[in-house]
C-alpha cells in the first residue's frame, strides 16, 4: 500500500504511515505527541475529531476563531503558548469547504515554534481546483515538523473500508509505527486502495463532475434565497432563514419526507445550516427540485 501511494504521488514510502481512515492517524498523532498539560489548537469550525482526540489524551483543546468561516493564521498564532504541541488544520475544511492558500499555510508554519507539529488534514484535496492551493506534500518534504493526512474515503469512495495515510517526517513516521496496531489496515482495504490508485481516470472523472456540479448547485441554491458558503471541496454549506417555517430544521424534515438526507451541522456551530454533498446528476436535480419546493411553499401554516 505504501509503495503504491509513493509511486502515485512521487513520495518516499518509508515516510508514509497507513491507518484505518485518517481518523486513526489523527488519534495516533495525538497519542504520540499529547498528554496532560499539553495544548492543541484547531479552528472554530474545524473537524470534530480534533477535539475528541485532544481530550482523549488528557490535553487541552484551544479553539482559534475564524475569519469569514475560514481558518485564520494570525488567530491561531495568537493562541500558541509554551504548552502548545499540535495545530490541526483541515484544508479544505469540513463542513465549510473553505481553504487556506499555500502562502498562508507556509506563513503559519513559519510563525509556529519549532516544537509544534502542524497537521494538515487534506481529506478533500483531490477536489480543489484553486491555483493557490497545495495539500501539504511540499511542507512535509521541506520541514521536520509538518504532517499531511489523506484518505480514500472521499474521492475514491472507499469510506466503509477505512483506509487513510499520512506523509510525515521520518521521525514522526517512526513514532506512529511504534504505537499503531500491527494489523490496523485490513487486506481487503489494502487491495481496494491499490486498485483505486491505479484507476486515476475515474478520479479525474469524479473531480471534473464535482467541478461542474459544485458551481451549478451553488448558483441554483443561492437563487432560491438560501445563502451558500463558497466551497473548494465536494459539498456546500447551506444557511437557511431562521423564521417563517424555512429554518434548517424545517428544511431537514421536508427533505427527509422525500428520502433526501443532508447533514445537520449544529455540532459544528451552525444550527441554521445543512451540509449538502454533491452527488450524481440525478441526485443533484432531485435536491434542487425539493429545495425549490421547500422555499416556495407556505411553511407558516
Amino acid at each position: 500500500m505504501r509503495d503504491a501511494i509513493a509511486k502515485a504521488y512521487g513520495l518516499d514510502a518509508k515516510r508514509i504511515v497507513c491507518g484505518a481512515g485518517s481518523d486513526e492517524l489523527l488519534n495516533l498523532l495525538a497519542a504520540a505527541y499529547l498528554g496532560p498539560g499539553d495544548e492543541a489548537i484547531y479552528s472554530e469550525h474545524g473537524f470534530l475529531v480534533y477535539r475528541i482526540v485532544i481530550l482523549a489524551r488528557g490535553a487541552t483543546p484551544v479553539v482559534a476563531p475564524e475569519t469569514e468561516l475560514t481558518a485564520d493564521a494570525d488567530a491561531i498564532l495568537a493562541r500558541v503558548t509554551p504548552a502548545t504541541r499540535i495545530v490541526f488544520i483541515a484544508n479544505p475544511n469540513n463542513p465549510t469547504g473553505t481553504y487556506l492558500s499555500f502562502d498562508e499555510v507556509k506563513r503559519l508554519r513559519t510563525g509556529l515554534p519549532e516544537h509544534v507539529l502542524l497537521v494538515l488534514d487534506a481529506a478533500y484535496a483531490e477536489y480543489v481546483r484553486a491555483n493557490d492551493y497545495e495539500a501539504g506534500i511540499e511542507l512535509v518534504a521541506t520541514t521536520h515538523n509538518t504532517v499531511m493526512t489523506r484518505t480514500f474515503s472521499k474521492i475514491y469512495g472507499l469510506a466503509s473500508l477505512r483506509i487513510g495515510w499520512a506523509y510525515c517526517p521520518q521521525e514522526v513516521a517512526d513514532a506512529l509505527n511504534r504505537i499503531r496496531g500491527p494489523f490496523n489496515v485490513s487486506g481487503p482495504a489494502i487491495a481496494a486502495g491499490i486498485a483505486a490508485l491505479q484507476d486515476q481516470a475515474e478520479v479525474q472523472r469524479a473531480a471534473a463532475h464535482n467541478e461542474v456540479w459544485l458551481r451549478r448547485m451553488a448558483d441554483a441554491i443561492a437563487q432560491l434565497g438560501i445563502e451558500v458558503t463558497p466551497s473548494a471541496a465536494n459539498f456546500l454549506l447551506l444557511h437557511f432563514p431562521s423564521g417563517n417555517g424555512k429554518s434548517a430544521a424545517d428544511a431537514d424534515a421536508f427533505l427527509h419526507e422525500r428520502r433526501i438526507i443532508l447533514r445537520r451541522v449544529a455540532e459544528y456551530g451552525f444550527p441554521a445550516s445543512l451540509r449538502l454533498t454533491i452527488g450524481t446528476e440525478e441526485d443533484n436535480r432531485a435536491v434542487l427540485e425539493a429545495l425549490a419546493a421547500f422555499m416556495g411553499a407556505d411553511r407558516t401554516s
